[in-house]
């Protein structure tokens, strides 16, 4: 497990935490509302103009509330637990320092699936009966259930692979080969960082973002600018970041020249 594998799984780990404490919490909370509502005789009203009236209001609105938070509690939970199925299933992330193998063996793994297609098509088309086809489909390494799909006509009463997904096919071989490309361009990059009016700039690839160092909180006017170009406060850098890739520099070029033209705040 590499170090952004690790994160991911600590970001993980964090997210499954919340959801089972607020979890239990929801349980407990419920738990104390029915026990509220028990100490309540079964079909008991309100006894109207009676001394007790406001304190018995009172305490049914609080076991009101308390099985609204109760309820609140769970769908903490659930988002929690949401979250936490969420990691790791965006993909490739550019921040893996893995990123370039495992984008190569995605490729490797999509030509090969388009020539595997690409044969398919040509054995159907060498044979005239379904049998036969599917025959020649099974010889190529594909099961017999694939096979009997694969030459079952569609809605248009094609056979085989349709040109589409060999199309798509080839924008997603092509879409990867553009991300190794420029994820192989930034390895050869150097940090950068300079001076700015009243902040440091950085380009750092290691952590594989682009950032804005302030010596305190920016005032507000400043922290518009940068929630507008996308830069988001990162607690753990003590920065305000945004991924190193084209859109974030050129984000951080425009905040660049918001800041230096600001006139200094009283």
């Amino acid at each position: 497990m590499n170090s952004y594998e690790a994160k991911q799984a600590a970001r993980k780990a964090r997210f499954e935490e919340r959801a089972a404490k607020a979890s239990a919490e929801s349980a407990s909370t419920y738990d104390r509302a029915r026990s509220m509502g028990q100490s309540i005789p079964f079909g008991q009203p309100i006894l109207i103009g009676h001394h007790s009236e406001q304190r018995d209001r009172n305490f049914r609105n609080r076991i009101h509330d308390t099985y609204g938070k109760a309820f609140a509690l769970q769908d903490k939970a659930s988002h929690y637990a949401s979250k936490a199925a969420s990691v790791g299933t965006g993909g490739i992330s550019s921040d893996d320092p893995e990123a370039i193998q495992k984008l190569r063996a995605e490729l490797a793994h999509v030509e090969a699936s388009q020539e595997r297609m690409k044969a398919a098509n040509k054995a159907i088309r060498a044979h005239k009966t379904p049998e036969d086809q599917a025959a020649a489909l099974v010889a190529l390494g594909f099961t017999e259930a694939q096979a009997a799909e694969a030459v079952k006509p569609d809605f248009c009463g094609r056979v085989g692979f349709p040109s589409y997904a060999l199309s798509n096919n080839n924008a997603n071989a092509r879409r990867i080969k553009g991300r190794i490309a420029e994820l192989e361009k930034r390895g050869q990059r150097e940090d950068v960082e300079k001076e700015g009016d009243g902040y440091t700039y950085r380009e750092d690839t290691e952590e594989n973002r682009v950032m804005f160092v302030f010596p305190g909180k920016p005032d507000e006017a400043t922290r518009a600018v940068l929630k507008r170009n996308a830069f988001k406060w990162s607690p753990s850098r003590g920065a305000w970041v945004r991924q190193l890739n084209n859109a974030g520099l050129w984000a951080a070029k425009c905040v660049r020249e918001a800041l230096d033209k600001a006139e200094p705040t009283a």
